[in-house]
């Protein structure tokens, strides 16, 4: 296959979307065995500034051509199976032990009928699961976040998000230890190695760690001591604060419902009448807050770019092409894969056709189909469009795509395959049609998090991790008063994290796993990892840098799985697979 790459000088997707006159917009892998000190120690002196000297050098890096180690397939698909085992609790405790003098257990002088357990919390998962950036993925990694240093050198570097809640961590299970009272612990005389905090990093970490005792009598049901805790999370967080803040803010309207739910004060009616997010709504509502978070966030701009140059190598040999999307969203993608397409001087391009697929807003689809065709025809390049709506993904068939022989297909898939995991025999009956279509290469890209455990501990750590990585990304990004962080926020942030923490069974939708999962996933329908070429991997790298504070961006390989991240937490996944 011939290897060509599109210059990403001519795509600015900011003037595509004023060209197109938009007006509105799965299981993790353990880590390596370091133990409590080495890894709280790893934390404190990590900022070096490793970028690339130059774009020309990015192309030295390759991709290890890795075996990859599948995941168990049996009964993936089923919804208690898609989450990581968890080690029990006796055995997180003895974990535990082995790292400190002193036995670790919870003595809170409690109501006699709450119950006296030690908490998950403690486990290796707040701590190991989320070690120092270079021992996180395994694979290689060739891009690391730069400090956040001031340009004159002089200013202390401050801690990402991820520290502060790894910090308070730490703390959390120095208070459990040592301290009877939770609500007396902030009073506490802390290591030695938190005096190097400033005042406001302090007050970060001492609101994380009442977060966590919040949701440590929340997962043993201790609704009244945990309402008492969350009123004083409500005095101590804002929506219009910093990113820590911020992101405790929301978790405490989350735990709030979690109580309210637990103890009958929401009734069940109610409760299944509540928030449910559509995902065909939401990618194709082009909202001011969406387009804001498109233009002035790097991350899906680097997975379209990368994405697209996989493409345009994989039909490098074809004169009709033909894109299968499965949430096609504003579609700005396709306008920078129809300026590849036509830049493409070794061969005439006959047919772009891109097709649709949707189980809803088909108008909103169709409109997208007007502004592509328009785009297309100003640059002279033959295109058809077409929208594939069915009312239930199960009634997709391989017919309704309308697949030339002529035709090199090609499946895209942005953060679509994730909101079919509540509902397995879905996403198997797409697969299915998927494989019967045989296109040259399926492109993922989805969220790089796990929250689909069935155990509230696990997803209350894996979305803090996570969703701290995004409220500190925005806190670098957009100002505190920029009425669109505060909707991106609130609207998207907010109630996802609400419907990951609050919500059991068929009311939880939104459900994230990660890359192991998805390997494993794929390999039951005889699909295998395709290498990211170092071109794909130079693409997501151009854009990278052309954000302000792009170099806190991280990129990592994972096998052959590119990872972006926030200051070394994993953010989302870029990934090609193809069938044997």
């Amino acid at each position: 296959m011939t290897s060509t790459m599109f210059s990403f000088g001519a795509f600015n997707p900011v003037d595509v979307r004023e060209n197109l006159d938009y007006n509105n917009q799965l299981d993790e892998k353990r880590t390596g065995e370091s133990s409590l000190a080495e890894t709280l120690n790893s934390d404190f002196g990590f900022y070096q500034d490793n970028m690339l000297e130059s774009d020309s050098s990015f192309l030295k890096y390759q991709l290890p051509n890795q075996q990859e180690n599948l995941l168990p397939t049996h009964h993936l698909l089923d919804d208690m199976n898609f989450d990581v085992d968890s080690p029990s609790l006796e055995t997180c405790l003895k974990e535990i032990a082995n790292l400190r003098s002193q036995p670790i257990g919870v003595q809170h002088g409690e109501d006699e009928k709450e119950k006296q357990c030690p908490f998950s919390l403690t486990s290796l998962e707040l701590l190991k699961s989320y070690e120092h950036r270079s021992k996180k993925l395994d694979g290689d990694k060739f891009v690391e976040p730069s400090s956040n240093t001031a340009l004159n050198g002089l200013t202390k570097p401050s801690l990402s998000a991820e520290e502060i809640i790894r910090l308070a961590g730490v703390k959390f299970i120095q208070t459990t230890s040592s301290v009877g009272d939770p609500l007396t612990a902030f009073g506490h005389s802390y290591a030695s190695s938190f005096s190097a905090l400033s005042a406001q990093e302090m007050k970060d970490a001492q609101l994380v760690e009442l977060l966590l005792l919040v949701a440590e009598k929340v997962h043993y049901q201790q609704f009244h001591r945990a309402s008492k805790l969350l009123n004083q999370c409500d005095y101590l967080c804002s929506n219009k604060g910093n990113q820590i803040q911020r992101l405790i803010f929301y978790f405490a309207k989350a735990l709030h419902e979690k109580i309210d739910r637990g103890s009958g004060r929401i009734p069940v009616n109610a409760c299944r009448k509540g928030w449910k997010p559509d995902p065909q709504v939401q990618m194709m509502c082009l909202t001011q807050s969406k387009i804001a978070y498109h233009q002035e966030l790097p991350f899906v701009q680097m997975l379209q770019f990368a994405g697209v140059q996989a493409i345009v190598e994989n039909v490098a040999d074809a004169k009709k092409v033909h894109v299968i999307d499965l949430n096609i969203g504003s579609g700005v993608q396709w306008t920078i894969l129809m300026q590849a397409l036509a830049s493409c001087y070794d061969r005439q391009i006959e047919l772009l056709k891109i097709t649709a697929v949707g189980t809803s807003s088909k108008h909103l689809i169709d409109e997208t189909g007007e502004r592509l065709a328009n785009f297309a025809q100003s640059m002279s390049l033959p295109f058809t469009f077409k929208s594939v709506v069915v009312g239930d993904v199960l009634d997709l068939k391989e017919e309704l795509f309308e697949i030339n022989t002529e035709e090199a297909a090609v499946v895209y898939s942005q953060f679509f395959l994730r909101t079919l995991i509540p509902q397995p025999n879905h996403l198997e009956s797409l697969m299915k049609v998927i494989r019967k279509i045989n296109p040259r290469a399926m492109v993922v890209a989805e969220v790089e998090a796990n929250h689909n455990s069935p155990n509230f501990v696990n997803r209350f750590i894996e979305a803090l991790f996570y969703y701290g990585a995004c409220f500190d990304c925005l806190e670098a990004f957009m100002s505190r008063e920029d009425n669109n962080r505060m909707a991106i926020e609130s609207i998207y942030f907010g109630q996802w994290v609400k419907n990951i923490l609050a919500t059991e069974g068929e009311e939880r939708t939104v459900r994230n796993v990660k890359i192991d999962v998805w390997r494993a996933f794929f390999a039951r329908f005889s699909m295998i990892e395709a290498e990211l070429s170092s071109s794909s991997l130079y693409q997501a790298n151009l854009v990278m840098k052309k954000f302000i504070c792009g170099r806190f961006c991280t990129l990592d390989m994972n096998g052959r799985c590119l990872i972006v991240g926030w200051k070394g937490t994993p953010v989302q996944s870029l990934s090609i697979f193809k069938f044997t």
